[in-house]
């Protein structure tokens, strides 16, 4: 089993990005090797396909972009490890649910390196932190509130994919240390009110870069056959 290799493009426009992902995905073949692309953006807006315009409350001076990955509104800018797994699932041999279920596992061992405890809420793609306390090794126990699912979590890492012809692309993003009042112009991920964070509000002071290539190693090794 050989892990994913990283390949580190630095702070990349998000359009020319998104092309390129695109571009490699149309024009890959049975043999083209993975790839896991590893960035950072200036601050946008991107929607998903089936994003409501309504969750977009006062984007200002941000541009927002349309895309074709799944999911609602979200916000890129620096101090987000972003991360676009290129993959072939049909050679990989496993399906889209396993997919999802290996980059989210990927987040959580990447927190985990860092000492914090993340946790998935059923139907809402992405890692969440309880907010009293983001150390703390306790599961969630019980129905969580139907008015709020998120009632004392923060969400610190969003997931968005497309997948055609068995090959994904579009990716993970981990809030490390950024300007967190964008996501108040948003409902993130479509859901009013739900709180944002990064590793640096919760008490965990590290790098971009470290963040980077603790999540590059993670996603290598899981995405992996």
């Amino acid at each position: 089993m050989t892990p994913l290799e990283a390949q580190w493009l630095g702070r990349a426009d998000y359009l020319a990005t998104y092309a390129a992902m695109q571009r490699f995905t149309q024009e890959r073949t049975p043999e083209t090797p993975d790839a896991l692309w590893i960035c950072e953006h200036d601050p946008v807006f991107t929607q998903g396909l089936a994003g409501k315009t309504d969750h977009i409350l006062a984007p200002g001076p941000i541009p927002v972009v349309q895309t074709d990955r799944g999911g609602q509104v979200t916000f890129h800018g620096p101090g987000q490890v972003v991360a676009y797994p290129l993959i072939d699932l049909r050679r990989a041999g496993y399906y889209v649910k396993e997919y999802v279920y290996r980059i989210e596992e990927s987040v959580l061992r990447t927190l985990a390196h860092f000492g914090v405890t993340g946790h998935r809420v059923a139907g809402a793609p992405g890692i969440y932190v309880r907010l009293d306390d983001p150390f703390s090794h306790a599961a969630l126990t019980g129905p969580m509130p139907g008015a709020d699912p998120f009632r004392g979590l923060g969400k610190i890492a969003a997931l968005g994919i497309k997948v055609s012809r068995h090959a994904t692309y579009h990716g993970v993003s981990l809030n490390v240390a950024m300007d967190l009042e964008p996501f108040s112009r948003i409902n993130p991920c479509g859901y009013a009110g739900l709180k944002t964070v990064d590793l640096s509000t919760i008490g965990v002071q590290t790098t971009w870069e470290e963040a980077a290539k603790v999540l590059s190693q993670k996603l290598g090794a899981f995405l992996a056959p």
